[in-house]
C-alpha cells in the first residue's frame, strides 16, 4: 500500500509538468521549408516544445498551431556584423554629435533598433561593438525586452590602443568585462583609403590573446595588406575586404577564414543618407567619393570570392539608417553580386552560425536546435525581394511577429507569444 501511495503521489506531482509540456507544444505547418543547410522540405510540420525544435513530422497535422503552408519557412537570419546602436537623432534627423544625448537616450535608440531588427527576421546579430550592447544583450536574454540574440565586442582595438603588450591587456580586460568577440581595425576606414594602420605585431598580439581567452577575433580590413596580416596572424574573419587581391582571397580559402563582405546595404545606405552624415568626422566629400567608388570594386571582389571555396557569411555593417533593413544585403548580393539565392540564405543561417560557434544552437531547422524560425511572403529562391516581406518571427520558441494571422483558431498559444515580464 505504501508503494502504491508513493506512486500515486509521484503521478500527482508530475501531472502539472506533463500538462504544461503539452500546452507548450507548438506545431508549425509548412508548405516549404528552407532548412538552413541547403535542403528544401515540403508539406511537413515543425514541432516545438519550450524553446527547442523537437522533431520534423509530416504527420503532425491534428494539432496545428500556426498554419504557414502558403509562405516560405526558414531559420531565423543571423547578421554577423551590425552596429545595433547606430541611429539618427529623432529631432534633427542627423547622425548625433558626440555627447549630444544621454546614455538613457542612447539605450532607447538601441533597444528600438533591436526590436526592428528582430521583426525584420534577424534573430541573432553580432555587434562590434559598443558598451551599450552588453546590457541590451543581457536584458534581451532575460526576456525583459524583445530583440535578437546579441554578441558584442563592447569596444575595438586600433593602432592607437598601444604596444602589443598593451593590446594583450586590452583583450584580457574586454574578455573579463563580458565581450563575446574581439574586434580590431587592421586598416583605416574606406573613407580614409583603407590602408593598413595596425602593425603586424599589434595584429598578432590581438588575435593570439583573443584565442588564449577563448574568443574569436574579427578584423576590419578594407585593403589586402591589413587582411593578409590578419589571416597570417590566425584571426577568424575579415570584415569588408573591399579591395582584396586574388592572393589574399586564395589565402582565405586555404585557411578557411570567414569573409564578411559589405558592399551592398552599407555603402548604398551612406549615399542615400548623405545629408544625415555629412560633416561628422570623416563623413566628408572625399569620404563619400571613396564609398561611391568602392561599390563596383566591392562587387568585383565579391564575385572573385565566390569562385573560391571561402566561407562567406552574411554581415551588413548596419549603421544609422540601416538597422531593421538588414535584409537588403540579400538583394544586393544576389542581384548585383551574382550569388545564388540559396547560398545567400546559407550565409545568413548555418554558415553564419558556424562562424559564431553557435551552430549547435541556431542556424538550422533541425531537432535539438533552438526554435529560431521565420517565414517570408514568397520564396526568396524564386524572388530574392521576398526577404523584404517577413510575416512570421519566432525566437527561442516565442512568437514575436505573425502578420499573416496564421495562428489556427482555437489553439492555446498565449504562453508562447511574447509578453513583457
Amino acid at each position: 500500500m505504501m508503494k502504491l501511495a508513493r506512486l500515486a503521489l509521484a503521478a500527482l506531482l508530475l501531472a502539472p509538468a506533463a500538462a504544461s509540456a503539452q500546452q507548450d507544444t507548438i506545431v508549425i505547418r509548412a508548405g516549404t521549408i528552407l532548412d538552413g543547410k541547403g535542403g528544401v522540405l515540403r508539406d511537413t510540420a515543425i514541432v516545438v516544445q519550450g524553446s527547442k525544435i523537437v522533431r520534423i513530422d509530416p504527420k503532425a497535422v491534428g494539432t496545428v498551431t500556426y498554419d504557414l503552408k502558403t509562405v516560405t519557412v526558414m531559420p531565423g537570419w543571423i547578421d554577423t556584423h551590425a552596429h545595433i546602436s547606430g541611429h539618427f537623432d529623432r529631432k534633427t534627423g542627423r547622425l548625433p554629435e558626440q555627447g549630444s544625448e544621454t546614455p538613457q537616450q542612447t539605450m532607447l535608440y538601441t533597444a528600438g533598433n533591436a526590436y526592428r531588427t528582430l521583426l525584420a527576421g534577424f534573430t541573432a546579430v553580432q555587434s562590434p561593438g559598443a558598451e551599450v550592447d552588453k546590457d541590451l544583450r543581457d536584458w534581451i536574454a532575460d526576456r525583459i525586452i524583445p530583440g535578437p540574440r546579441i554578441l558584442t565586442s563592447l569596444r575595438a582595438i586600433t593602432d592607437k590602443t598601444g604596444t602589443p603588450e598593451q593590446i594583450r591587456a586590452f583583450v584580457r580586460k574586454a574578455a573579463a568585462d563580458g565581450a563575446d568577440v574581439i574586434k580590431l581595425f587592421a586598416t583605416s576606414s574606406i573613407r580614409d583609403g583603407g590602408e593598413q594602420t595596425m602593425s603586424d605585431a599589434q595584429i598578432q598580439a590581438a588575435c593570439s590573446e583573443a584565442h588564449a581567452r577563448g574568443k574569436r577575433a574579427m578584423v576590419h580590413a578594407q585593403g589586402p595588406e591589413g587582411a593578409k596580416a590578419a589571416i597570417l596572424a590566425g584571426c577568424n574573419s575579415i570584415e569588408h575586404g573591399n579591395r582584396l587581391t586574388n592572393e589574399v582571397l586564395d589565402l582565405m580559402a586555404q585557411r578557411q577564414v570567414y569573409f564578411d563582405p559589405n558592399f551592398g546595404l552599407l555603402l548604398h545606405n551612406y549615399l542615400e543618407n548623405k545629408a544625415k552624415f555629412i560633416g561628422r568626422g570623416n563623413y566628408n566629400e572625399q569620404g563619400f567619393k571613396f564609398m561611391e567608388e568602392g561599390i563596383p570594386i566591392g562587387i568585383d571582389t565579391f564575385k572573385r570570392a565566390l569562385t573560391r571555396k571561402i566561407p562567406i557569411v552574411f554581415g551588413t555593417d548596419a549603421v544609422a539608417g540601416a538597422n531593421g533593413r538588414n535584409y537588403e544585403e540579400f538583394v544586393y548580393r544576389v542581384r548585383d553580386g551574382g550569388q545564388p539565392p540559396m547560398d545567400a540564405i546559407l550565409a545568413a543561417t548555418s554558415t553564419a552560425a558556424r562562424s559564431l560557434a553557435l551552430d549547435k544552437t541556431i542556424g538550422t531547422i533541425a531537432p535539438g536546435l533552438d526554435a529560431d524560425i521565420i517565414a517570408t511572403d514568397g520564396n526568396p529562391l524564386q524572388d530574392i525581394t521576398a526577404v523584404r516581406r517577413v510575416v512570421f518571427v519566432m525566437k527561442g520558441g516565442t512568437v514575436y511577429k505573425n502578420v499573416a494571422g496564421a495562428r489556427t483558431p482555437g489553439t492555446r498559444t498565449s504562453s508562447a507569444e511574447f509578453s513583457l515580464r
